[in-house]
C-alpha cells in the first residue's frame, strides 16, 4: 500500500493492579514514549480477542476485561516511517489475572505500573483522552 492513508483499528488495555496503579508500556516505535498496551486487530478477530492476545504478547499477562471505557475514532497518527492513519481505539479497563511482566524488546522497552497522580506523558492525544476519561470515572465514551 505504500504510504497511502488508511484506517487502523486498535484495542488497548488500562490494566489496573490491586494497588490501583496503571500499567504503561514504554514504546519502541515512538521514541521511547509511554502508552497503554494494545495493538491492531487481526483479520477475523474481535476486539476482546485482540486485546487479550496483545496484552499477553506485550506484557506477559493474562487479563480479565472489566468494562469498556470508550471508543476513540477521530484521531490521526503519523508513524516514524511516515505512514499516516486514522486510528480507531477501543479502550478497556482490565485486571491482571495471571502471568508475570515480561516485554518483547522489539515493541516494548519497559513496562511499569504508575500511580494515577504520577503518570508520565502519553505518546498521543488518543491515549491522553482515554486516560482522562478513565481517571474521571467515565465509561461508554465515544469520540
Amino acid at each position: 500500500m505504500g504510504h497511502k492513508k488508511i484506517i487502523l483499528n486498535f484495542a488497548a488495555a488500562c490494566i489496573v493492579n490491586n494497588e490501583g496503579e496503571i500499567l504503561l508500556q514504554k514504546r519502541a516505535d515512538f521514541k521511547d514514549a509511554w502508552g497503554f498496551p494494545g495493538g491492531a486487530l487481526e483479520l477475523g478477530e474481535s476486539a476482546e480477542e485482540a486485546l487479550k492476545r496483545e496484552a499477553r504478547e506485550e506484557t506477559g499477562l493474562e487479563i480479565k476485561i472489566d468494562k469498556l471505557i470508550g471508543v476513540y475514532t477521530k484521531y490521526f497518527s503519523v508513524y516514524p516511517n511516515g505512514d499516516e492513519a486514522q486510528t480507531v481505539l477501543i479502550f478497556f479497563r482490565c485486571t491482571p489475572q495471571a502471568g508475570h511482566l515480561t516485554s518483547q524488546k522489539h515493541e516494548t522497552l519497559e513496562l511499569k505500573y504508575f500511580k494515577s497522580d504520577d503518570m508520565p506523558p502519553l505518546f498521543n492525544k488518543q491515549h491522553q483522552d482515554a486516560l482522562a476519561d478513565f481517571l474521571s470515572g467515565r465509561s461508554g465514551v465515544f469520540r
